[in-house]
Formats: C-alpha cells, sequence, structure tokens
C-alpha cells in the first residue's frame, strides 16, 4: 500500500474521499455487481443487482422502462450501494446517495460502458442487436456518493473496530 492509499484509508467511514483508496477504485472498474438498496411503492426494502458504470464522480444504473422500481426511486431517492468482492478477506465498498433519474430515449450510454466493461464489444454488439430500437426507452439511474464506507477485514471493520475489536466479536 503506497503511502498516499494508507492516509487514504485512515479517512473515517463516510468521507468522500474513500473513493480513491485501493479498494474502492478496484471495485469500481470490477465486473462485480452493484446492489442497489431503496424503498419500494409499498414501503419495504429491496435490494437489486446491477450492471453499473462509474463515471468518476457518479455511479450510474439503467434500466428499461417500465420497472417499478423507476417510481420507487423517484418518491424516495435516497439509495444505498454495495459493491463488494468475494475474496478472503473480502472486499465492501458502501456508497449512500440520492438517485437521479433520468429518462432516455433508446439505450443508455453507460448502459453500453458497462456491458463492454463486464463482457466485452461482442457483448455490447449483441446488447445493441437485441435492444436498440427506436421503441426502445430506458432510465438512467445516476447516483453521486454522498457517504462512502470502505471494508478490507484487514485495516478496516465493520462498525470502525480495529483488528482487535473484530475478532474477539461475539465473545462473552
Amino acid at each position: 500500500m503506497t503511502n498516499n492509499s494508507a492516509n487514504v484509508m485512515a479517512l473515517p467511514q463516510g468521507d468522500t474521499g474513500l473513493l480513491n483508496s485501493d479498494v474502492a477504485q478496484r471495485l469500481l472498474v470490477s465486473t462485480e455487481l452493484a446492489r442497489l438498496a431503496y424503498v419500494a411503492a409499498d414501503g419495504t426494502p429491496r435490494v437489486f443487482p446491477m450492471l453499473f458504470h462509474w463515471t468518476g464522480s457518479e455511479v450510474v444504473l439503467a434500466t428499461f422502462a417500465g420497472a417499478r422500481k423507476i417510481a420507487a426511486l423517484r418518491a424516495k431517492p435516497d439509495v444505498a450501494i454495495t459493491i463488494d468482492a468475494p475474496s478472503m478477506p473480502p472486499e465492501v465498498l458502501l456508497i449512500r446517495g440520492r438517485a437521479a433519474v433520468t429518462d432516455v430515449h433508446g439505450l443508455v450510454p453507460e448502459y453500453l460502458e458497462a456491458h463492454r466493461r463486464y463482457g466485452g464489444d461482442e457483448q455490447v454488439a449483441a446488447v445493441r442487436a437485441e435492444r436498440d430500437h427506436p421503441d426502445t426507452k430506458m432510465a438512467r439511474i445516476a447516483v453521486r456518493p454522498n457517504w462512502v464506507g470502505v471494508l478490507d477485514f484487514q485495516s478496516r471493520f465493520p462498525g470502525g473496530s480495529s483488528a482487535e475489536e473484530f475478532s474477539e466479536a461475539g465473545r462473552s
């Protein structure tokens, strides 16, 4: 870990500067799915795995017109996003922010960029062939982080605990 990385990892949970940590940067360009947590129209919580694209300032997700989450996000835009790697020890990026939903005629550009990262140019071509029609409508969901947390289970643990405190968790 570079000295700058160590300085970033010393930031408190919630500081958006944690987006510059090595863990966050790896996860933001990974092919892990983002899990979007929001409140559905019936008031119950939902978590939905989605492809995502990091623009450098926003996590952008996309869905096709008619998805129930569009109205729910417009009514209650506060969301949480988790991107995590199933490595050992796990790496976790936690993001909170407000979702801005924009209607788009055609394919959301970041949707195609996400497909490129997950599956390459061939996947983008397949998505275009299947979905890019004059009547295609999507919603662009952009989340600008206002709270960021990083867990690496080496130097950063849940609840801000130390490695020693974490190893003792649950013991009387």
